[in-house]
């Protein structure tokens, strides 16, 4: 029970690793509040948590857009109270030629997978500067560090995540709040899954340079997100933890 007393707001919280960090976090002992934009998904979530006993709520917002995140924010906030502890998590994929790629994916992309982490830092900062605690966790890659050909969108926005998470810590430590990047490695989500499923050639080569054989799954990258947010890391503060099998040590 680690979360005992937390209320965590999360982003993306329906499917993947938000859905991990959702199921988790109940476990532990938090009330959890998160936005996505997949209702269907969400509310089965809500429905089988509540039914379990647990504190969770839902709200649909579009993370990327600061006015409709707000409201959904706010609407949460109303209902279980300030945000202790929160996670950026939203995003998706952008596999790009810069030659090609036009200022409007730019823009779209950006506003989902680097400027939602500012927002959730904009809304969630003020009551947790008031209470002089809290703790926040920004879902960034192993692309944050290192990358592949064509990843040129989805690896900028990653290392803005990081350097984002860094300077925040820096900014926000006098007030007791700790800001912190987590970058998984390769992680089995059901997208990750059906994108293996239809190149397997793809899915043999992953596994052969993975150095313990295999990918990670969303509960392990939830578990190290957990911690981090506890205050059982109540030291670790403007870090950016690997969680990725050793992936980026085999490319160092």
């Amino acid at each position: 029970m680690i979360l005992k007393g937390e209320h965590l707001f999360i982003t993306g919280g329906a499917a993947g690793i938000g859905e991990a960090i959702v199921l988790g976090a109940v476990k532990e002992g938090a009330k959890v509040s998160f936005v996505d934009i997949d209702e269907v998904k969400s509310n089965a979530l809500v429905e089988k948590l509540t039914k379990e006993g647990h504190q969770v709520q839902f709200q649909k917002a579009d993370v990327s857009k600061f006015e409709t995140f707000k409201v959904g924010f706010d609407s949460l906030v109303s209902k279980f109270g300030p945000v202790t502890i929160a996670v950026s998590n939203a995003g998706r994929n952008s596999y790009a030629d810069a030659v090609e790629y036009a200022d409007t994916e730019w823009n779209d992309f950006f506003a989902l997978d680097l400027k939602s982490s500012w927002y959730l830092a904009k809304l969630c900062l003020p009551s947790m500067r008031a209470a002089k605690y809290g703790s926040i966790v920004n879902i960034s890659s192993i692309h944050g560090r290192l990358s592949r050909p064509n990843f040129f969108p989805y690896s900028a926005a990653k290392h803005g995540i990081v350097g984002l998470s860094r300077n925040l810590a820096l900014d926000e430590g006098k007030y007791g709040i700790r800001i912190n990047s987590v970058s998984p490695g390769t992680t089995a989500t059901p997208l990750l899954k059906s994108y293996m499923e239809a190149f397997p050639d793809e899915k043999a080569h992953a596994l052969s340079v993975s150095p313990n054989g295999r990918f990670g799954s969303p509960e392990e990258i939830a578990n190290v997100v957990l911690f981090v947010l506890s205050k059982d890391a109540s030291f670790v503060t403007g870090a950016d933890l690997m969680v990725d099998g050793a992936l980026h040590a085999r490319y160092a």
